[in-house]
C-alpha cells in the first residue's frame, strides 16, 4: 500500500519570512560588528591605542554623511532593534502571554519607529 502524501497547491500566505530576515540580518549584525565598534569606540580610543582626533567632530560628521557611513550607522540602530523586538514579539508567546495581532503590530511598529528616525537622523546631519 503507497502512502498518500498530498501537496497543498494553495498554501497560506505568511509574512514570517519577512520577520525571520530581519532578525537574522539583525542578529548576525549585533553579533559580528556591534562587538568591534565597542572595542574600537569604547576601548582603544579611550586607552590611547587609537588617536582621539581620528574621531574629531569634523571627521566623524564627514563619515556620517557618507553613504557607507550613513548606512553603516542606519544598519547599526536599526537591525539589532528588529533582532530584539522579534524576540520580545515570540518570547511573550513563549511566556503564554497571547497578545495576538496587537503584539506583532507594537513590536514591529516600534522597530519600524527606530528605523525610521536612524534614516532621519542621518538625513538631517
Amino acid at each position: 500500500m503507497k502512502p498518500n502524501f498530498s501537496v497543498d497547491r494553495a498554501p497560506k500566505r505568511s509574512d514570517e519570512p519577512i520577520w525571520w530576515g530581519l532578525f537574522g540580518a539583525g542578529g548576525t549584525w549585533f553579533a559580528m560588528i556591534t562587538p568591534i565598534t565597542i572595542l574600537v569606540l569604547g576601548v582603544l580610543v579611550p586607552l590611547g591605542v587609537i588617536n582621539a582626533d581620528a574621531l574629531s567632530y569634523e571627521r566623524v560628521v564627514d563619515f556620517a554623511t557618507s553613504i557607507i557611513g550613513a548606512l553603516f550607522i542606519i544598519a547599526t540602530l536599526a537591525l539589532p532593534m528588529w533582532h530584539a523586538m522579534h524576540r520580545v514579539h515570540h518570547g511573550m508567546h513563549d511566556l503564554k502571554f497571547h497578545t495576538g495581532i496587537v503584539g506583532k503590530v507594537a513590536c514591529y511598529a516600534f522597530a519600524g519607529l527606530i528605523s525610521a528616525l536612524a534614516v532621519i537622523f542621518i538625513f538631517m546631519l
